[in-house]
């Protein structure tokens, strides 16, 4: 009985592993490849997975320890993604460390930049921009319109929801 509590994952833990999965399926959805266009790549899906954590990132901000805790946790389990990710990949250890470290600074980038996109909304300029050169980096008439429009609707979702819900690992998205 004091063993399970001793090895037993904390709560933030707990959920923040269930928010980064909730991610990755949403990420996943096969509409935001077919209907949105975005590129199904290894960098379409890196730029879709960060884009949904800065959603969930931003939801959880200012929203006191046990959110800080649930958010750091949905980093962690991020980033032990990626790289399992590079290694599943074939990086070798010698250069994981180097790959490592530019996501690292591409992600803490795009989280600022969401932020700052996210401050500005309704208006979309600056969302539309930011999505331009990450998630449509290589396209020439890309649907920026339509991709800010669900960016805006996932915030709001989110933001509806009870912050508890969030705590315990359940994240709703809405559907494309």
């Amino acid at each position: 009985m004091i063993l399970d509590r001793l090895f037993r994952p904390k709560p933030a833990m707990t959920a923040g592993r269930a928010l980064y999965a909730a991610c990755v399926d949403q990420a996943r959805s096969t509409s935001l490849y077919a209907d949105l266009g975005v590129p199904d790549t290894v960098e379409g899906r890196f730029e879709l997975y960060t884009l949904h954590l800065s959603l969930l990132l931003d939801r959880m901000k200012g929203q006191g320890p046990a959110a800080a805790d649930t958010s750091q946790a949905l980093f962690d389990a991020y980033v032990q993604a990626l790289d399992d990710s590079l290694r599943e990949m074939g990086v070798g250890d010698l250069s994981v460390g180097k790959k490592m470290r530019k996501l690292a600074e591409a992600f803490y980038g795009r989280v600022k930049n969401y932020e700052s996109a996210y401050a500005a909304l309704p208006e979309t300029g600056e969302l539309n921009a930011l999505l331009s050169r990450t998630v449509y980096a290589d396209l020439s008439a890309p649907p920026l319109d339509l991709m800010s429009d669900y960016v805006a609707r996932q915030r709001r979702s989110l933001a509806a929801q009870v912050l508890d819900e969030l705590l315990t690992g359940t994240a709703q998205w809405t559907a494309q």
